[in-house]
């Protein structure tokens, strides 16, 4: 029996890398977040090593605001806006999967089945939404609210905007365009179809002023891991991005999602689970380890206070001794499950203030691994085969040097252990991902 292969994305929202303090690395390039050379050089390079996809996070906001000092010591403050920058970058790479967040928060779906379909087309069946609903709370400032929408009622917003830009992405049969110049006739007007869509949120008439894609559609990815996200991602995800720490929590929730799918009419094959990993590679164990202290001690307490408190929910922890515990935290408006497994964390293992900053400013949830190119590959392959993963994204710490590191050590080694292709499988992403291409809903045959 073939081994079952990882699926690896590249997230590349910050060019200078995940760590807090990867901006102060020597390597890091100034500026970096906002040249499309260096997002480029970055891309050609993942794609050279057959990554399935690139993936870049966004905000509406921007981020740790709160203190305008620290938010001063943080990069980076701003980004480029992810669907314009995926389509320069689909110019100059050919199989790599390209994928975005996008919020159902303050998006309309309209808008958001037009990027999509639209990167779809531009990157030749490469596009793929990580569907998110906003949990930085000052994004509400900047659409016309006071409050931000309550976290419940965010995932009640993306399940029917997501069901609407689904919905509009089959306006079109997939041979709905004749171009019949001989009957005068562009499109047969029997293939297209009108939403009409009426619900609690949204009404929308469509259609899609977007042929059909040549995926059908873009690939849907989801992040959340809260009761009301796993629900969704069971219901609508081909792909969970999410955070867990211990191999037994991973095959926890694995199970769980995974379990879920039946009574939406899916089978196991339909969904990847993806956590992300921070991988520190060395070409011997201390290497990594020296690789890791340095980033560690490049934390300013300002900022690893404020990341952690952002996580926290906007927690002012200011008043409290940083080597002393975590104070009780209350219930927040923003992050949830990320909220959950930091205080369960710090509880759990007893963690001062200032440790449990360090742990969100190197790796924002996800879980650091340090070692040498088979320690990290045995990291990889153990979720792999004892069904915590069905792949990985790879948030590297510090750019250029982490990606490269990683590329050039741990790549060849899960290849050599059969676990990871050495050629694209096909031409889009779902071909890449091993997921079908879907029917239209007005297919006789779907």
């Amino acid at each position: 029996m073939a081994k079952r292969q990882l699926k690896l994305g590249c997230v590349i929202s910050n060019v200078t890398g995940m760590h807090i303090a990867s901006w102060l690395h020597p390597h890091a390039e100034r500026f970096a977040g906002i040249d499309i050379k260096v997002f480029a050089r970055t891309a050609q390079r993942a794609e050279a090593a057959k990554f399935d996809l690139l993936f870049l996070a966004d905000q509406l906001a921007v981020a740790y605001s709160s203190n305008l000092d620290t938010m001063s010591r943080i990069s980076p403050s701003v980004l480029l806006e992810p669907l314009t920058l995926l389509s320069a970058l689909a110019m100059v790479t050919e199989r790599v999967g390209l994928v975005a967040s996008a919020t159902t928060t303050y998006n309309e779906p309209y808008h958001l089945a037009r990027f999509f379909a639209s990167l779809d087309h531009i990157s030749a069946g490469r596009a793929g939404w990580n569907v998110v609903t906003s949990v930085n709370q000052d994004e509400a400032f900047n659409f016309h609210r006071d409050a931000h929408v309550a976290h419940s009622d965010r995932y009640e917003r993306a399940r029917e905007a997501l069901e609407v830009v689904q919905g509009l992405w089959d306006s079109w049969d997939d041979d709905a365009f004749v171009y019949d110049k001989g009957k005068a006739r562009v499109f047969e007007p029997e293939k297209l179809h009108y939403l009409n869509h009426k619900g609690p949120l949204f009404s929308v008439k469509g259609p899609l002023n977007i042929p059909r894609t040549p995926q059908g559609q873009p690939v849907i990815i989801q992040s959340g891991s809260s009761e009301p996200g796993m629900e969704l991602g069971a219901e609508t995800a081909e792909i969970i991005f999410t955070a867990q720490h211990q191999m037994e929590e991973g095959k926890r929730f694995y199970a769980e999602v995974k379990s879920r799918l039946a009574k939406f009419g899916r089978t196991p094959d339909q969904l990847l689970i993806m956590p992300g990993i921070v991988p520190i590679v060395g070409r011997t164990k201390q290497e990594a380890k020296d690789q890791y202290d340095r980033l560690q001690e490049s934390i300013h307490p300002d900022v690893g206070l404020e990341a952690l408190s952002t996580v926290l929910g906007g927690v002012d922890l200011r008043n409290y001794p940083l080597d002393g515990p975590l104070p009780e935290i209350g219930e927040s408006n923003a992050y949830k499950s990320r909220r959950d497994l930091f205080v369960n964390m710090a509880r759990k293992e007893n963690l001062t203030i200032r440790q449990l900053y360090q742990r969100v400013a190197g790796a924002r949830g996800h879980r650091t691994v340090w070692g040498d190119a088979g320690d990290i590959a045995d990291y990889m392959e153990e979720w792999l085969v004892n069904e915590a993963a069905d792949g990985f994204n790879v948030l590297s710490p510090y750019m250029p040097d982490a990606l490269d590191g990683f590329i050039e050590l741990v790549i060849p080694e899960l290849r050599r252990r059969g676990i990871f292709r050495t050629e694209y499988e096909g031409k889009t992403l779902r071909e890449n991902l091993g997921l079908k291409r879907p029917p239209s809903r007005y297919s006789k045959a779907g």
